[in-house]
């Protein structure tokens, strides 16, 4: 079994927030011991030295849509492992499959979504399924079960009869549920949450609630004039945190997704070899550029939610509540692959979280809330995801974007070594065509 010592650097405890100089001992994908400064290193083993530098864990982004294509930026960024929110396992299973210390993210994958007619993604097809029929979606819930969907992912127009029944089915196997109420024109947060819901990604459907009756889509606009989208009341939304603790929902903002477009045309997009791998993908630099052209539309709608997703995150955080980091990559406008959830962990700080409250949300506080106890820390045991970083992040969060290498599953890559494993479009779209093939052979829905 392969063994490899990390050794001299500052290892940073993201549990307790310590840090001290250390040596972590690795055999084969696991963390077999961490060894403090005084202690005598075992001898005839390959080492790296990790003098001057600092040690995370893996990151994990808790919400994004992941392929082929650009999975290895995920961790040539830090991220070892994801939470997919709604796609397709049986699409995602080569990934999958791969192993502990393959140079691509471990994947915590929910499979189609299921939604309300006529479907904010068009009709039901391999990632989504459209339905108005409760027994419908016991039978989708089914499925998935079956195909090895690690939650189960809604969407904002399903009926609340129809979420009722995916909600009870999926008890019934002891998965999670998610959901995404951002373009619900009748449901809210509260509604999810006593139907039993526990996800709620981009801390969606608060504002529905809060403000009963609106939506991003309502035709009269001035009726909601009074609402101060820049600044969030405050005391309205702890009052609604305090309801939504009582059923111990999570939350995951995603808080970059709107940011970007904000920001537009001066984006967040530093210079680093990932972000300029990434932008050699001519699909997703089309889909970028396509909603580019709306940018103003986009600019609009995020407007109203940006401000209060950054309360309602902080807020529901202060209270006790759980708060993740996630992108939504490679949502909206330059949602750059891995890179995008080093943003993501910046905004978390401009809103008020520590250092080490935001490299919480994207390790052992995410690793946590989805009950994967093998990652998120570095500790015996523990599956050797990590990160060795130029400088200290708990100084500033930015220096999580300073990455020297990366271990994944036990095995130390440079960020290059990762990039060169990215596949050609050509290669892509034809696994996607084999699956589409394949899918649409057997598959009615």
């Amino acid at each position: 079994m392969k063994k490899l010592l990390i050794k001299n650097g500052t290892i940073i405890d993201v549990e307790s927030g310590l840090s001290f100089l250390g040596t972590i001992e690795v055999e084969g994908n696991k963390i077999k011991r961490v060894i403090g400064e005084s202690d005598v290193l075992p001898e005839g083993i390959e080492s790296i030295d990790a003098k001057g530098k600092y040690i995370i864990p893996g990151l994990i982004d808790m919400h994004c849509h992941i392929n082929e294509r650009f999975a290895p930026h995920f961790v040539a960024s830090g991220v070892t492992t994801i939470r997919n929110t709604a796609g397709n396992v049986l699409l995602l299973k080569k990934l999958i499959d791969k192993p502990d210390d393959a140079p691509t993210p471990r994947i915590y994958a929910s499979d189609r979504m299921i939604d309300g007619t006529p479907g904010q993604w068009g009709s039901t097809s391999y990632g989504n399924l459209v339905t108005d029929d409760p027994e419908e979606a016991r039978k989708e819930v089914r499925r998935q079960v079956e195909v090895g969907a690690k939650f189960v992912k809604l969407y904002g127009w399903i009926k609340r009869d129809v979420m009722a029944a995916a909600v009870d089915e999926a008890k019934k196997f002891n998965l999670e549920v998610a959901i995404d109420l951002a373009n619900s024109k009748d449901l809210t947060a509260l509604d999810a949450a006593e139907l039993g819901v526990t996800w709620f990604e981009h801390a969606s459907g608060f504002a529905h609630a809060i403000y009963k009756g609106w939506n991003l889509f309502v035709d009269k606009e001035e009726e909601w004039s009074h609402i101060d989208w820049e600044n969030p009341d405050q005391e309205k939304i702890k009052e609604f945190c305090k309801k939504m603790l009582a059923y111990n929902v999570k939350l995951c903002p995603t808080m970059v997704v709107l940011d970007q477009p904000m920001k537009y045309p001066d984006f967040w997009s530093p210079k680093n070899i990932v972000i300029e791998s990434a932008s050699k993908i001519n699909y997703m630099m089309d889909y970028w550029k396509e909603h580019t052209e709306i940018i103003d539309i986009l600019k609009s709608s995020s407007a109203k939610i940006n401000n209060f997703t950054k309360a309602v995150a902080k807020i529901y955080y202060d209270m006790g509540g759980t708060v993740v980091a996630g992108s939504d990559t490679p949502a909206f406008v330059y949602t750059y692959p891995g890179m995008a959830l080093h943003r993501e962990l910046e905004l978390f700080v401009e809103i008020g979280f520590t250092e080490l409250e935001a490299l919480q949300a994207a390790t052992v506080n995410a690793a946590k809330s989805i009950n994967l106890h093998e990652i998120g820390s570095i500790k015996e045991g523990k599956i050797a995801d990590l990160v060795i970083l130029n400088n200290n992040p708990l100084e500033n969060i930015k220096h999580t974007q300073d990455i020297e290498f990366i271990v994944k599953g036990g095995k130390v890559y440079n960020q290059q070594e990762i990039l060169d494993t990215v596949p050609s479009e050509e290669e892509v779209n034809k696994s996607m065509q084999d699956f589409i093939e394949k899918w649409e052979a057997v598959n009615v829905n």
